[in-house]
């Protein structure tokens, strides 16, 4: 998920969005693009309005949506920290953790307190 688009996405709204943008002749296409937190493929589907592409690809778009499963849509659109642990086995509050330890190392490093083999060699270790 982008930055700013931290929304939870519906996935009955974006069905009806992207079928909405595939049927409709007025320039819409992409819409549900920036609902579902991507811009840039939204913003070249604006662009090629007045072209067939994007409707086919809203179509398809919605198809999509409706054959991938509410389950599978949670994970890929809403990630939530749940189903991120699901997925890489860490806990979010570790991995918070885990990279505030690296930035402090980097710090050290950068300040010459630790050279960068022991900066090599520590960071191994915390992502071990």
């Amino acid at each position: 998920m982008e930055k700013g688009f931290n929304h939870r996405k519906n996935r009955k709204v974006a069905i009806m969005m992207a079928l909405t943008s595939a049927m409709l002749p007025i320039p819409i296409a992409g819409l549900h693009k920036f609902y579902m937190g991507q811009p840039i493929w939204a913003v070249i589907y604006l662009l090629l309005w007045n072209t067939p592409i994007p409707r086919i690809a809203c179509a398809i778009d919605a198809v999509w949506y409706i054959v991938q499963g509410e389950e599978p849509f949670e994970r890929q659109f809403n990630l939530t920290e749940e189903p991120y642990q699901q997925l890489t086995g860490v806990d979010p509050r570790q991995m918070k953790a885990m990279v505030e330890a690296l930035r402090d190392l980097e710090k050290l490093r950068e300040d010459g307190l630790v050279s960068d083999y022991e900066f090599e060699q520590k960071r191994r270790q915390l992502l071990g």
